[in-house]
């Protein structure tokens, strides 16, 4: 029987455990893909093939197990046929004779039918038999027990994917236990459109305190008010990652998906993570599924409107503020490419193509000069052994 826990714990009692959240709004939710979804899914399937080769060789050292986890797993495919997120997962390890040996994939749901159509389209996926584990399916609800198993249980290296992530019966420990051991990172769905309308609403004030922690969501109630919709947003945000980060998830990074006129915010994934690796590799995915990229930064957002209106994100030009913070964060020190990367790009929308390139820039301009320990280099490279002088 395939095993979650580092122990022997049945995973009967995981599956248990698990449940959906919010059923009468996912009946709609799996009608059609949407451009939206397909990005979604990409962005997690993605992810977890990055870090399932991250994880695996120690993972066989180990008990030779890695977990693909789902809370909300849904039918499988969407009306037209198009596959959901856990189909392209066990996809990705079907074709991987070395997943295919590790891989223990857990996929709940609340509703009955979205289980039953989920197993009957596991069962018919091609080479489904060369999993080593059975991919277990359950239907049921997350709560407090949820919560307390996943903070007192030691996990196998698991990627997690919580969607749709709305406020009931869910809170941010559910997240912190998933990711609060080795090799483990998640991805969650942030239903904005419902936390705006819910931070200050009496008759859901118990879900906002479990989602943002009761002294940050009286903190934020107080903050939002009178405050425009772009403000609220990022304040909402920066109390949600400040909440992660205080529970134990080291690297917080969103990814905005705008309604169809680009006009506003409807939801958020976050993924989190205990390692900048985790987090470096996620922001490269992103950056490529960005709709809007201004001057090479990319936006971290998808909006199917971008096309329309392609100088509105342009104007922005982020990497001449990019050049700007370095000279003065820098001044009169020694860095190498890794160490400024690594320090500054955390909350950023800045990824490793932007750094280069202002750095070559200020090269050439004789603002920084770089010298190799080893006395090779190659010109306008900046590896290990290149260090970067600021001047003052």
């Amino acid at each position: 029987m395939a095993v979650l826990c580092q122990d022997t714990s049945p995973i009967d009692i995981v599956l248990v455990l698990f449940q959906a959240g919010e059923a009468i709004w996912a009946r709609g939710f799996f009608e059609e893909r949407s451009d939206q979804s397909e990005v979604k899914a990409r962005i997690v399937e993605k992810y977890f093939s990055a870090w399932a080769t991250v994880v695996m060789p120690t993972a066989e050292l180990k008990n030779g197990k890695i977990a693909y986890i789902d809370l909300y797993a849904g039918p499988g495919r969407y009306r037209d046929g198009s596959a959901s997120t856990p189909l392209l997962v066990l996809e990705r390890a079907i074709s991987n004779p070395r997943m295919a040996k590790m891989l223990v994939a857990l996929l709940n749901d609340a509703n009955k039918d979205n289980t039953s159509t989920l197993q009957e389209e596991i069962d018919a996926l091609q080479g489904i038999e060369n999993l080593k584990f059975k991919p277990e399916v359950s239907c049921g609800e997350i709560d407090e027990d949820a919560a307390r198993f996943f903070m007192q249980t030691t996990l196998i290296p698991s990627f997690s994917f919580v969607d749709p992530f709305g406020y009931k019966g869910l809170s941010l420990k559910i997240v912190n236990g998933v990711i609060k051991d080795w090799g483990c990172d998640c991805v969650f769905f942030f239903n904005y459109n419902r936390i705006n309308a819910g931070i200050n609403n009496p008759a859901v004030t118990s879900h906002m305190n479990a989602l943002f922690g009761e002294a940050r969501a009286n903190a934020l109630r107080k903050q939002l008010e009178g405050k425009k919709p772009d403000l609220r947003e990022a304040l909402i945000l920066e109390a949600l990652a400040n909440e992660i980060k205080n529970l134990g998830g080291t690297f917080v990074l969103p990814f905005t998906f705008r309604n169809a006129a680009g006009t506003r915010t409807s939801h958020k994934l976050i993924f989190v993570s205990k390692h900048f690796k985790g987090y470096d590799i996620m922001k490269g995915i992103m950056a490529k599924e960005s709709s809007t990229h201004d001057q090479g930064v990319p936006s971290l957002t998808y909006s199917p409107a971008d096309a329309d209106m392609p100088l509105l994100f342009s104007l922005q030009r982020p990497l001449d503020a990019l050049e700007g913070d370095l000279l003065a964060k820098y001044a009169n020190q020694e860095v190498t490419f890794d160490q400024i990367y690594q320090k500054h790009s955390v909350d950023t929308p800045y990824v490793r193509p932007n750094y280069r390139e202002i750095l070559i820039k200020l090269e050439k301009e004789t603002k920084v000069k770089a010298y190799s320990t080893t006395g090779k280099r190659k010109a306008f490279t900046y590896p290990e052994h290149v260090r970067i002088r600021f001047k003052g």
